[in-house]
């Protein structure tokens, strides 16, 4: 299977190197606006380097089309491909507006191509244990979640982070990913209630969600924080709590105020203790999805509840109140 990827960035090129590295994927061709960013890329992954999506699609062949791009420019190049009849990867999240996002998964579908939107977290090892276990009632049923998820601020690295219109800021680029295992793995949401803060360089958003079947999930999300990018969970049930942090391996830890030349250099990706990292295991679901016409386990459809709930906690921190989810067991009313 041939893939092309879009946008050269942090995550085009953990994603590019990653398809260079699945076996029976080729990677035919990177492209960038910065053609020496594509052409560095392509050096390490035997890929051709374009400056230009439409030249890119002249010159090579391509059964995929990943989209590496940011937010704002999912949906246009997410159209594009479909309307060269190729299966489309896009990274997360899916689109700024449900408009947008309906508009994509119906045009895909038109065109019968499948999408798959980035919600890499499913794809830790760490998580997609917790999700298991959830669903085997190992701790019964569940009460009570607490998510957390910190790091340096990407606007740092890539400007256009800081333009929340380009973004969707904190609750859409950052905290979506935690929102979309909290629904995997509890259902439905029907009440959102949210608090944030932005100042220079910093961005917090604290997030309280209420789901159908009663589970009560805290999500928290800092952008600023000054250390390594750190996750962790707590799912307390009837029968027992699951706990994961991230820093568990870490014994004495040393954080800094100062902002090192690295974390200038690029958008801080969490890492996993696994063999292959999350994106690879994403990348071989996703392409094994299409190469057997099966069901993924993240679905368009997800990703497009993911952004409802993160708009939803959007409009709860502007206007001060909770906010019900307009859908109801996954269909949009």
């Amino acid at each position: 299977m041939k893939v092309a990827v879009i946008g050269c960035g942090t995550m085009g090129t953990v994603h590019a190197r990653d398809l260079y590295k699945l076996p029976g994927i080729e990677l035919t061709g990177v492209c960038d606006l910065d053609l020496k960013t594509a052409q560095s890329l392509a050096e390490g992954t035997a890929a051709q380097a374009f400056a230009s999506f439409e030249e890119m699609m002249a010159e090579v062949e391509a059964d995929v089309i990943h989209v590496c791009l940011p937010t704002y420019l999912h949906k246009e190049y997410v159209l594009k491909a479909a309307d060269l009849g190729k299966h489309v990867i896009c990274e997360k999240p899916i689109a700024l507006n449900l408009a947008d996002a309906e508009e994509m998964i119906a045009h895909c579908e038109s065109r019968g191509v499948r999408l798959f939107v980035g919600h890499v977290v499913r794809f830790f090892p760490e998580y997609a244990d917790l999700h298991t276990k959830i669903e085997a009632g190992v701790i019964g049923e569940p009460g009570i979640a607490h998510f957390k998820r910190i790091g340096s601020h990407p606007g740092m690295a890539k400007a256009w982070y800081n333009d929340e219109e380009k973004s969707g800021g904190i609750l859409m680029d950052l905290m979506v990913h935690d929102i979309d295992f909290a629904r995997w793995s509890f259902g439905e949401v029907k009440e959102v209630y949210a608090m944030s803060h932005r100042s220079q360089g910093k961005e917090y958003a604290l997030v309280t969600l209420r789901f159908v079947n009663g589970t009560i999930a805290n999500l928290e999300a800092h952008w600023g924080y000054p250390g390594a990018f750190t996750t962790s969970t707590e799912i307390s049930g009837s029968a027992g709590i699951l706990r994961s942090n991230s820093r568990d391996s870490g014994s004495l830890q040393l954080v800094r105020s100062t902002i090192s030349r690295s974390a200038l250099a690029g958008v801080q990706v969490p890492g996993s203790p696994s063999y292959h990292d999350p994106y690879y295991y994403e990348l071989e679901h996703f392409l094994a999805s299409i190469r057997n016409n099966n069901q993924s386990v993240v679905t368009a459809r997800d990703a497009y509840h993911a952004i409802e709930i993160a708009l939803a906690a959007k409009e709860s921190a502007r206007s001060g109140r909770p906010v019900q989810i307009a859908s109801k067991g996954g269909v949009p009313v």
